[in-house]
């Protein structure tokens, strides 16, 4: 990815993705953090395709759903023992407005429009920026949020848990 070192399958800079297998896979980089906002990026690749040749729509949702999640928890990636609650999706919606292509580098910023209590309300915009300069929105993703409390489980790949996750599919199951 030209410009900014992302690699396919690199592991992301936030240590909330580090052990988040379909995030390294989808090669995401985490641009900018602050409370309540994230800016990622990613190349989209061919094997991000649907049978039109264009970016598959839950590749876009799951890029979407990554911004958003960093947005709702920008100080979490600690141990889970050492935090008391997490904010997670209540639900989603997203509008695709254009296709995007192999070699499109998109860019998802998430920030947060509304709250009260535990929750939440975030508006994700998804950009794609072409090889030849130009740029479209691709999607619109509105995500609602919902914090719970722990103690929480910790995630299935972290080296103190003595546990791996599946393998992510990289082919054909038929």
């Amino acid at each position: 990815m030209a410009g900014t070192g992302v690699t396919p399958g690199k592991s992301p800079a936030h240590p909330l993705l580090v052990f988040d297998a379909a995030s390294q896979w989808l090669g995401i980089e985490v641009l900018e953090l602050r409370d309540g906002a994230a800016r990622i990026s990613m190349l989209l690749r061919r094997e991000m395709l649907n049978g039109f040749g264009i970016a598959h729509g839950g590749m876009v949702f799951a890029f979407a759903d990554t911004a958003f999640a960093l947005a709702c928890n920008p100080e979490a990636g600690g141990p889970a023992r050492q935090r008391t609650e997490v904010t997670v999706a209540a639900g989603a919606d997203i509008t695709f407005l254009a296709s995007a292509h192999a070699g499109d580098i998109l860019t998802a910023h998430a920030e947060h429009r509304a709250g009260s209590g535990r929750s939440g309300v975030y508006d994700i915009e998804v950009r794609a920026d072409r090889p030849d300069g130009t740029s479209d929105v691709v999607a619109l993703f509105r995500g609602r949020s919902r914090t719970i409390r722990g103690p929480l489980p910790d995630p299935l790949s972290r080296p103190d848990t003595g546990r791996e996750p599946a393998p992510f599919p990289t082919g054909n199951s038929a």
